[in-house]
């Protein structure tokens, strides 16, 4: 089924199939932060990645969001719809934390009344920079009618998993997403769900629970991973 490989990311291998609509993606065990500067290797990442991008796909699917989620092939690999992916980076977030208490120049860890969405314009060479979506639309990355979808859709996977996180116990702090164009133009949710997009705290002590973990040098970033995949797999 899979034939040559289309690309390689930081975190995914992506390969043909004999179907045009259909990829492979590999899920891989390198780790990355600030935009490729730091390099690393977590140990078993990309299993865990790999099935709880899946399994909070199928979550999201029931919710009402669609995804290029096909079917899970192995531990590492995933049949999805293929996408034109929209370049716009949605940032969700509940919390302040990471750039955000940074840039304001706020704690991290104070609740927001309401969630927040940012966008970034999805280009390493720029480093990914913000923007809103009148710059987006200046720029035709996406229409207004899908900027619109892709926010009605955000905020509806960022309901499901806050409430479903909560019940695992983990405090969904903020998360990145992307979205991507089927081939008839259909708006979908993309690329992951995991540990690597998402910051995760226990709810009780507040330990990071993510890639924050690496980011940091904070160690025990593996079992940082296994614990929320175990949490996930019993509430699932």
């Amino acid at each position: 089924m899979k034939t040559e490989q289309l690309y390689e990311g930081k975190a995914k291998k992506v390969f043909m199939t004999e179907d045009p609509e259909q990829l492979i993606v590999s899920y891989k065990d390198d780790a990355t932060a600030f935009n490729g500067l730091k390099k690393g290797t977590i140990a078993g990442k990309g299993v865990i990645n790999n099935r709880m991008s899946n399994l909070l796909m199928q979550l999201l699917e029931k919710a009402g969001v669609p995804t290029h989620f096909i079917e899970e092939l192995s531990e590492r690999e995933t049949l999805v719809k293929r996408v034109s992916i929209v370049p716009l980076e949605v940032i969700i977030r509940n919390y302040s934390a990471g750039s955000f208490a940074k840039r304001y120049g706020v704690v991290e860890g104070i609740r927001f009344d309401e969630p927040t969405i940012e966008f970034s314009y999805k280009n390493d060479d720029l480093g990914d920079p913000l923007m809103n979506s009148y710059h987006a639309l200046a720029l035709k990355l996406a229409t207004k009618e899908e900027i619109e979808t892709i926010k009605r859709y955000a905020f509806l996977v960022n309901e499901t998993l806050s409430k479903f996180w909560l019940e695992c116990g983990v405090i969904l702090i903020d998360f990145k997403l992307e979205f991507g164009r089927l081939s008839d133009g259909t708006i979908v949710l993309a690329d992951e769900i995991s540990p690597d997009t998402c910051r995760l705290w226990d709810e009780k002590t507040h330990e990071k629970l993510d890639k924050d973990r690496f980011r940091r040098d904070m160690g025990g970033v593996e079992d940082a991973y296994s614990e929320v995949m175990k949490r996930l797999m019993e509430n699932i």
